[in-house]
């Protein structure tokens, strides 16, 4: 196709990787075919005004990829990529956990194209990855990791941070570092389902403390710290799942006083911190000797990944943690870390973040407009909306029938750590869901709720 000039993006990455990436795109739209014959070198570096030698190493990445094949002579030929078969993916695709607080997907072609280009990328080293390597992450990965942290002001030394195989075990291998059973774990009194089944296999007791739209209160902090000497104090402070609360900048300084006057280890579990474009400052800013910072790449990036960026108080810490993480599942795996790396270096993992960001926006933006008038928390850049449901309707019998919508409603039950659960569920508003389908979906919910009347 000796006619084809690709347009390179201008968000800042290396050229050689626009040009790889867009013969991905190519590929993946239709515009170059199997076999098609990519315009030679040095009249592809004219026709786009760059050097001979960035083409020659957007052409060998591509290569690289399992994109093109090159021949002598006669120049380079796209190969392109065979499809899954469609039956088995939709099989998968079927597989979603709609119990889980889930991002939107994806459904860009241009972006698309630059993640799929990604997995050939690392692909190529496929051998490499499949070995046993570190518990917490290369020199590599850990320095990926430090650029991603960095978009949440966070500097730490490379000895300091670790790559976990997501937020879970990481929480999980904390605890196991801080307390023995019968310990006592602060957290607030409405929270993230996964801390409460980690306690519990723990044998730790999970005490809630109340708060107001700030955060936790720092007077019952106080006294609970006083009251059951617990060994560490968890946190989801950014959109907090499920209330959608983020504390606030003050709030923060209150709780990294407090807790820097009693010496208390604080999780913080920043799993949402890389979604809106502002938030605030993490508390490990506040009381860096004190906080694991986890930062998970579940909600910005992808779940599947099964990988996070934890920032541990110190170095010694730091190899606790990975002896801890050796023993739950040995390291986390090198494909993903490799491919999360990767997405970062050449700006994909950014382009995923902003995609959730913005779809999040408009997601928000269909259930605000549908729930108006009923009593619902949400925040524009949450997954979900905190729904208290009306007088007369149940949290059981609304999960009945909103089921087979593609939406995903939790109970308060799985939230509530202390007093009883109120009639609220979480309404997750990403996952594979459309815009269209999740209109119908909140209208149904909606005429549900008015209908109790």
């Amino acid at each position: 196709m000796k006619d084809w000039t690709p347009i390179l993006r201008t968000d800042g990455a290396a050229r050689y990787l626009q040009l790889a990436d867009a013969i991905a795109e190519g590929i993946s739209n239709g515009t170059l075919q199997d076999g098609v014959r990519l315009p030679p070198q040095r009249k592809l570096a004219d026709r786009l005004g760059i050097d001979f030698t960035t083409v020659s190493r957007g052409y060998v990445e591509a290569r690289q990829r399992g994109l093109v094949s090159s021949h002598v002579g006669r120049g380079t030929f796209v190969i392109g990529t065979k499809r899954a078969d469609p039956q088995r993916e939709q099989r998968r695709h079927a597989d979603v956990d709609l119990t889980m607080n889930l991002p939107p997907e994806p459904d860009d072609r241009a972006l698309l194209a630059r993640m799929e280009a990604g997995v050939q990328t690392v692909t190529a080293n496929l051998i490499d990855l499949l070995r046993y390597q570190s518990s917490t992450g290369g020199q590599i990965d850990k320095e990926a990791a430090s650029t991603w942290l960095s978009l949440r002001g966070l500097v730490p030394s490379l000895d300091r941070i670790a790559v976990t195989p997501g937020a879970h075990p990481t929480i999980l291998a904390i605890l196991m570092s801080l307390t023995k059973p019968g310990d006592v774990v602060l957290c607030e009194d409405v929270t993230y389902p996964g801390i409460r089944s980690i306690c519990a296999r723990l044998n730790l007791r999970l005490v809630g403390l109340p708060g107001d739209a700030d955060g936790i209160n720092i007077d019952a902090l106080d006294t609970a710290i006083r009251e059951h000497r617990p060994k560490a104090l968890y946190l989801n402070p950014t959109l907090n799942n499920p209330t959608t609360r983020t504390i606030s900048l003050a709030r923060r300084q209150s709780i990294a006083d407090v807790i820097i006057a009693h010496h208390l280890p604080l999780i913080e579990d920043d799993a949402y911190g890389f979604i809106p474009p502002h938030p605030p400052v993490p508390l490990a800013s506040f009381a860096p000797d004190l906080v694991w910072h986890i930062g998970g790449l579940a909600k910005c990036i992808g779940a599947g990944l099964r990988l996070a960026y934890t920032v541990a108080p110190n170095s010694h810490a730091a190899r606790e943690l990975a002896h801890q993480i050796k023993i739950i599942s040995v390291m986390p795996s090198p494909l993903m870390m490799a491919l999360a790396t990767r997405w970062i270096i050449d700006g994909t993992a950014d382009g995923i973040r902003r995609f959730v960001r913005e779809e999040t926006l408009a997601r928000q933006a269909i259930a605000s407009q549908a729930l108006n008038g009923f009593r619902f928390e949400s925040t524009p850049h949450a997954f979900n909306v905190w729904l208290h449901l009306p007088e007369g309707i149940t949290r059981a019998e609304m999960i009945g029938r909103m089921a087979g919508t593609g939406v995903g409603i939790m109970p308060s039950d799985a939230f509530t750590v202390s007093g009883n659960p109120t009639e609220a569920i979480r309404v997750c508003l990403g996952g594979q869901i459309k815009r269209s389908q999740l209109h119908d979906a909140m209208g149904l919910l909606a005429y549900i709720m008015s209908s109790s009347d």
